[in-house]
């Protein structure tokens, strides 16, 4: 089992009510105050998890500048009452964002044993394929 910190069990808590909130704030038509508080939830969250340095390094890295812009800027966007432009823009920015994490993700996934055969499925494969292989970092 996985030991961890106060600090990380609190982020926990956070980063999990921050998806909520943006879900269920989704759900009932981009509501803004409920994805306003997602997306502060989410990002306090993260902060928790992994720690305040860590965090910094993920978003401010050369490369993941473009990602990082438009997320946090679809996180301003929503906070200033644009919830349908900027939920996009977050969406698109974690796309960028984590599309290095998706590789190693579907390669999980397959292995599990009715989601593996779920995406090998003629429609989904093809589209996972695509999602799976791993890419250099733009």
């Amino acid at each position: 089992m996985i030991s961890l910190t106060d600090s990380q069990k609190i982020g926990m808590g956070l980063t999990g009510f921050g998806v909520f909130f943006l879900f269920f704030g989704m759900i009932l038509f981009f509501d803004k105050a409920l994805l306003a508080i997602g997306n502060i939830l989410f990002v306090a969250g993260l902060s928790f998890v992994i720690g305040l340095e860590r965090t910094f390094r993920f978003f401010f890295q050369k490369h993941k500048m473009k990602a990082t812009s438009f997320f946090l800027g679809g996180v301003l966007i929503v906070l200033i009452g644009w919830p349908i432009v900027g939920v996009v823009l977050e969406v698109y920015g974690s796309f960028l964002l984590f599309k290095g994490f998706f590789p190693a993700a579907v390669g999980f996934i397959r292995r599990i044993p009715f989601l593996g055969s779920l995406l090998n499925l003629p429609f989904i494969s093809g589209f996972v394929d695509k999602v799976g292989e791993s890419n250099t970092m733009v």
